[in-house]
């Protein structure tokens, strides 16, 4: 099968979120997905084929499927731009129906996602003392203006806003103890966040639920934010821009527009740059 590579949010030519994208007439075994996502080693690589008027829409990172992901979506809409043409296109999830549309740029694409619903809800104490602990975090160091939250626009997210760049700058855990936190807790990544203005946002994203150290660009954590901003009346204006993968060398830039419907769809913007296309033995 032919697997695609395209780096989403990315920062122009630069930067962005590799992720592994399979469009087929039919969708491979589960466990054939979960071989070549492994073998592509992205944080998630998705899977589509043609179902009457959308595309059947799976997600693979590479120990696990998970139920949405923004940045391979965003490498989905750049895939079937180059395939179909500039447009929008219906997903269909395991879960949840999405659209990603996308315009082709010269050798780019700008593509956008409209995420699932939204809700967001404090996380017990035993979850944000866990939480806390992991990142070897103290309660002085959060963000009063950004209470912790768990925060969902398809998948879990646990929001720790800090008080400094120079603490989120800082981050480190323990990758087992990280997974073993997430998967009993369900929760996708942390989202690690800082504030530089209300309308712009520093983020670092642990996704060791997948066995992914860090994501240099998470757009479900992005529709997640945005949904929980709103939900706590956060001034952001209608829109916010957040920073991500900086830290690790792959600068990253997302755009969420906010409706003002509690609870309603995030559209997650971002470039995506085309990376390879290549062959996969077939299983």
């Amino acid at each position: 099968m032919k697997v695609q590579r395209f780096a989403a949010f990315a920062d122009g030519g630069i930067g962005g979120n590799a992720a592994g994208v399979v469009l087929c007439n039919q969708l491979p075994t589960p466990e054939a997905m979960q071989r070549v996502a492994a073998d592509v080693g992205y944080s998630e690589t998705v899977f589509a084929a043609p179902d009457a008027d959308t595309w059947r829409v799976r997600y693979f990172a590479p120990q696990a499927e998970v139920a949405f992901c923004g940045h391979a979506t965003i490498a989905l809409g750049a895939a079937l731009v180059l395939r179909q043409g500039d447009g929008r296109y219906v997903l269909q999830l395991n879960n949840s129906a999405i659209s990603v549309e996308g315009q082709r740029k010269g050798d780019l694409i700008v593509a956008s996602l409209q995420s699932p619903p939204t809700h967001s809800h404090a996380p017990t104490a035993r979850v944000l003392a866990e939480g806390l602990a992991l990142f070897a975090l103290q309660a002085s160091d959060l963000d009063p203006r950004l209470p912790p939250a768990i925060a969902n626009a398809g998948v879990n997210h646990l929001v720790l806003g800090l008080k400094s760049r120079e603490r989120l700058a800082a981050m480190q855990y323990d990758l087992e103890a990280g997974r073993n936190f997430m998967s009993k807790e369900q929760i996708g990544t942390t989202s690690l966040l800082f504030s530089e203005t209300p309308q712009l946002f520093h983020a670092r994203n642990p996704f060791a639920i997948g066995g992914v150290y860090e994501d240099p660009a998470t757009g479900a954590a992005a529709a997640a934010l945005a949904g929980y901003l709103r939900d706590i009346d956060w001034p952001h204006g209608g829109a916010i821009t957040i920073i991500q993968g900086e830290d690790m060398g792959q600068r990253s830039v997302l755009h969420a527009d906010i409706p003002a419907e509690r609870g309603s769809s995030i559209r997650v913007s971002g470039i995506a740059r085309i990376l390879e296309v290549q062959e996969h033995p077939a299983d």
